[in-house]
């Protein structure tokens, strides 16, 4: 099967599970528990903001609106959130997760510091998302639709770690002929963030519900210009522009606008791949792993009717931005293709971390 028909089967199944119902209501009472939600990231990223935003709805849906209290275990780019939860063993529905691309990616790549299972946990709900590339005020003057001009420039970027979502746009980066030195080892893109208003960083990304209660300050203050969007992933497998930036260029189209960058060839696969394993089903919310099966669709059925309600189109596109929720079946369809990069791309990944981040995987 060729790269293209696989992306194009991809994202076909994408689209189709956003369609997928949630199962038949569960006979569960959860009056006067406390649901501890925990998110491997810092309380300032984007994974933050995802989770805060569909917390307070979850206690509404869930029969007897349980509390349901975010917390945050960040460390080793999320790896030690993630190895934390696949030691949960409490099956109740009071230990939620929250997976990303960044929980996503050292999973994918075997990275040593992984000791987590993705096909142990029990996915109840997944979000897409985007993701937009921003420079400071000096280089913001200097980009004109292309990397032409920031070609002799030296950029300083905050990165959580070189097999965590930041490969997403370091790889970017470098097909762009761009000069970044990546700070690795924040604890999540909000401390990017940070570095970058405070004038460490010159260059910075964003996931969507960072950029649009975080970074799109800066935008507007001036003190920071948006450069790209990654996109987003059309039926037919092409790279789209994302619908919460229709206005803002692709990574694809500021690539052909660049001498040099090319959008064909193993580079751009291995880009492609991982930005469909890392954006379309980009966060995931999980149970652990024996959880009563009763207790897992009650979860997914609180999601649907979130889903479902009149408003909730307008609420998440302000916070979250305009992508898919899958429940359910939905759900599960949506990890397998999180968690799924044909060989080559992997190995391109693998060669390029070592040969520029001296990352062995091997």
């Amino acid at each position: 099967m060729t790269k293209f028909k696989f992306t194009q089967r991809v994202a076909a199944a994408m689209i189709a599970t956003a369609a997928l119902v949630a199962p038949a209501q569960a006979d569960v009472d959860m009056s006067g528990k406390t649901i501890e939600w925990t998110i491997p990231f810092s309380e300032t990223g984007g994974s933050a903001k995802w989770a805060n935003f569909f917390a307070p709805l979850l206690s509404e849906a869930l029969p007897g609106n349980p509390t349901v209290v975010v917390k945050f275990m960040p460390g080793a780019g999320s790896t030690k959130g993630a190895n934390w939860f696949q030691e949960q063993t409490n099956g109740d529905g009071t230990v939620m997760f929250g997976s990303s691309g960044s929980t996503q990616f050292p999973y994918l790549l075997g990275d040593p510091r992984v000791r987590y299972e993705y096909n142990d946990w029990e996915p109840v709900m997944a979000t897409g998302t985007g993701g937009v590339a921003y420079l400071n005020a000096e280089a913001g003057a200097k980009f004109d639709g292309s990397a032409n001009n920031l070609q002799d420039m030296t950029f300083i970027y905050g990165n959580q770690g070189a097999t965590r979502l930041d490969l997403i746009p370091a790889l970017a980066w470098k097909m762009l002929g761009m000069n970044v030195e990546h700070v690795l080892g924040i604890k999540g893109r909000g401390d990017g963030r940070k570095m970058f208003e405070s004038g460490e960083a010159t260059i910075d990304y964003q996931t969507s519900s960072g950029y649009l209660k975080g970074s799109m300050e800066l935008v507007e203050a001036g003190k920071a210009v948006p450069m790209m969007s990654w996109g987003s992933l059309a039926a037919d497998g092409s790279i789209v522009r994302d619908p919460t930036f229709p206005d803002m260029p692709t990574f694809k189209e500021v690539c052909e606008a660049t001498d040099g960058c090319e959008t064909s060839g193993p580079e751009w696969d291995a880009w492609k791949a991982f930005f469909v394993a890392g954006f379309p089903s980009q966060k995931i919310a999980f149970l652990p792993a024996g959880t009563d099966q009763e207790i897992v669709d009650t979860f997914a059925n609180a999601f649907a009717k979130i889903r479902a309600r009149d408003d909730f189109a307008e609420i998440s596109a302000a916070r979250l931005g305009k992508y898919p929720m899958y429940v359910g079946e939905g759900a599960e369809a949506a990890l397998a293709t999180a968690i799924t990069v044909d060989d080559t791309a992997k190995d391109f990944v693998v060669n390029w971390l070592k040969d520029d981040f001296g990352v062995s995987l091997n």
